[in-house]
């Protein structure tokens, strides 16, 4: 018997050496779960292009849209577990979908194997003219105001949204939720000084923020933003323990072998250390991750379902 286990371990160990020297040996698939011309859909074409320069294949983009990434999520999820299907993972597919939608018809956890986080673009909290110009000065005007604020989103269950409802939480103040359809009918309403405050990623309104129609009070994230490195944190501005945004994760089928998500975690971060291809990202308002295992890819996964499973249950949110 100890043979035949010590015969079985080689039969595997030589067929796992034999995909890692062949793989890739023909083009790979990467799924963006989002229609064409979206953030998602330019930045995995920026990395992409890095990934297939380092492989020596292409990759191509398939965008796949759908119920809010879930559509192009599971179509990844049931593909033959090769190497050679991927998914452009978000932090709505990955992160919040599963606690927004009653039925999902994937698991992010089970159901992928984590090959690595490629970036993140958190979300600053953002008032139009008339409204005060420091944290600490919104909060007491909310406080002093209850039930008068409102703020928009582009849609329940969105990042915008439940980071809106972590502020509510944190401040210990009801402020009315406005859901819209998009960030641009969101971001009208704003603009137009019908609301007190909002959260966007920074990419979208820069042109806003520069024009001074809007001004960015903190930003959710660890340390400032190379776009914008004038605007302090939510922790600078007094708010501390307070991150949160968008963030892209490379995903296969679960099964796929581990040299071949070894090789694209390597692939992925290797791609990642070129400074233009790192400089074409930040233009997307996206920072490049450092690098991370795979496993320490999937534990993050973990801990951003945990965080925004809470905010989605205090929230009572659900899909539009």
């Amino acid at each position: 018997m100890l043979r035949r286990a010590l015969i079985a371990a080689a039969v595997l160990l030589l067929s796992c050496g034999g995909a890692l020297a062949e793989y890739p040996d023909k083009p790979i698939r990467l799924v963006v779960p989002f229609p064409p011309g979206g953030p998602t859909d330019l930045i995995a074409r920026v990395v992409a292009a890095g990934i297939a320069n380092e492989l020596g294949q292409q990759v191509i983009i398939d965008n796949k849209g759908g119920a809010g990434g879930n559509v192009g999520t599971e179509l990844v999820a049931k593909s033959k577990p090769d190497g050679y299907t991927l998914l452009f993972g978000t932090a709505a597919t990955h992160g919040i979908n599963v606690s927004l939608y009653k039925s999902l018809p994937y698991d992010p956890v089970k159901d992928f194997e984590a090959v690595a986080l490629v970036g993140l673009a958190p979300m600053a909290l953002l008032v139009p003219p008339g409204q005060p110009r420091t944290l600490k000065a919104l909060i007491a005007k909310l406080k002093a105001e209850p039930g008068k604020a409102s703020y928009p989103s582009s849609g329940n269950g969105t990042t915008n949204h439940l980071a809106g409802e972590m502020f509510k939480t944190r401040i210990g103040v009801d402020v009315l939720h406005v859901p819209y359809r998009g960030t641009g009918p969101a971001l009208q309403d704003m603009l137009a000084g019908r609301h007190s405050f909002m959260f966007a990623t920074l990419g979208p309104i820069l042109e806003n923020i520069r024009a001074g129609q809007l001004f960015p009070l903190g930003l959710m994230a660890d340390k400032r933003s190379t776009v914008m490195p004038d605007v302090p944190t939510m922790a600078e501005a007094g708010l501390p323990d307070f991150v949160g945004g968008t963030w892209n994760v490379v995903a296969a089928p679960a099964g796929t072998p581990q040299v071949i998500v070894e090789r694209l975690n390597a692939a992925v971060y290797k791609a990642l250390a070129d400074p233009e291809l790192g400089e074409r990202l930040r233009a997307l308002n996206m920072e490049a991750s450092e690098a991370l295992t795979p496993a320490a890819t999937k534990a993050f996964v973990q801990s951003e379902i945990a965080k925004w499973r809470d905010i989605v249950v205090r929230a009572g949110a659900t899909v539009d």
